[in-house]
């Protein structure tokens, strides 16, 4: 192998690792527990050392989907070269450094996607058209769909005739019912991913829809069960244990959408390389986020879960699954997507159902929609004229 090919490797893949450690000290790592965080539930160093470890196993066991989009399914014609990548990898930490020190959420997922696309089209790539109206709906419906669903729950969960025993279990299945039909990379037969549900009928020796229904039905009911039993005995701590639990399943999908943005552009370049496979350079990017998480989360974590609204455990509950729903959707469709942007507008739909306007910090909603939306132009635009000038 060209000495010269793989020192540049090498530096790509320290871009890489300090890009994972950005998003697991920003957006990966401040989100999922904000609301646990706000409503008292755990307090903030511990918060950023259970997303990490979380993190972690889902960058391993979910990060292929999104890691291949990036890499490869944004630009058609042409594979990014070492130093496109580095450029990709450079202007998209730098921004999120950015949003780190100022304590804004600058959104990763725009920003990498911005950098990759601009990098791809000035050396002459096409445009993937159908990827880019998916990732434009996904982004554009999230804050409607995930603070529509959070607004939702979070009215029903006060009301007398909803008694939290009851509606808190049937959230908890739902959320198991979902869990058991998620791709793992070590569930399937062989070296292929697979599901919960898939292991429980290949071990019950049953095929098709059918029985893959009453395997999920079945998971949904025992998760929905052990909780009633665990909130009817202590209704304050079941409460607790629920939005931890969540808290950890958005941590664990933040690991295996956000690991892709970080060394997605690394893929195509391990042909070249030969030496190194996938799951190493997943392994190494996980790495970088759980370090991230535990040594710079914590200040985007109080920002988070102070300045955006007043959560209690159910408010932060009504939170955290739409998050995780629509996270595991990103995942499974392979679109980068900006957590701050998921569990932000969760945060407001459900603090708008319980004090309204006055619930909700609208300047910084207004600050953070702004970076929202510069992130992606931003970063195109000094992808595209930087890569036009010196690659």
């Amino acid at each position: 192998m060209d000495p010269v090919l793989f020192a540049l490797f090498i530096g790509a893949a320290l871009a890489s690792l300090f890009m994972s450690w950005v998003i697991g000290a920003g957006s990966s790592g401040a989100t999922p527990f904000a609301p646990a965080v706000g409503a008292n539930a755990i307090g903030t160093m511990r918060a950023a050392l259970l997303v990490g470890a979380f993190g972690f196993t889902g960058a391993v066991t979910q990060g292929s989907n999104v890691s291949e989009a990036v890499g490869s399914g944004l630009v058609g014609d042409i594979s990014l070269p070492v130093a496109g990548v580095i450029l990709v990898l450079a202007l998209g930490a730098g921004l999120m450094a950015v949003g780190i020190t100022t304590g804004y959420p600058i959104a990763t997922a725009f920003t990498v996607t911005g950098a990759v696309i601009g990098v791809g089209l000035a050396l002459g790539g096409t445009p993937v058209w159908a990827k880019y109206r998916q990732i434009a709906l996904v982004w554009t419906l999230t804050p409607f769909v995930g603070g529509g669903i959070a607004f939702g729950i979070a009215s029903l969960l006060p009301r007398p005739g909803v008694p939290e025993r009851y509606c808190v279990p049937a959230l908890a299945g739902l959320v198991g019912a979902v869990l058991v039909n998620v791709r793992f990379s070590f569930l399937g037969d062989g070296s292929a991913s697979g599901t919960v549900r898939g292991l429980g009928q290949r071990a019950l020796e049953v095929d098709g829809l059918a029985s893959g229904v009453a395997v999920t039905g079945v998971a949904a009911l025992v998760v929905a069960a052990v909780v009633w039993w665990d909130i009817g005995r202590d209704e304050r701590a079941g409460l607790r244990r629920v939005l931890l639990a969540l808290g950890s399943l958005v941590a664990f999908s933040a690991g295996g959408s956000q690991v892709g943005l970080a060394v997605g552009p690394l893929l195509p370049l391990l042909d070249e390389v030969g030496t190194i496979s996938t799951f190493t350079v997943l392994v190494g990017g996980g790495l970088g986020m759980l370090v991230g998480s535990w040594t710079g989360a914590p200040r985007m974590i109080k920002s988070l879960a102070q300045d955006y609204s007043s959560l209690g455990p159910r408010r932060s509950i009504s939170a955290l699954v739409p998050s995780f729903l629509i996270a595991q959707l990103a995942v499974l469709l392979g679109v980068p997507v900006s957590f701050n942007e998921i569990v932000v507008s969760a945060i407001i739909g459900s603090g708008a159902a319980v004090g309204g306007r006055d619930a909700v910090d609208l300047r910084k909603i207004g600050v953070t929609v702004g970076a929202w939306a510069g992130s992606f132009g931003v970063s195109f635009a000094l992808a595209y004229a930087t890569a036009s000038l010196l690659l």
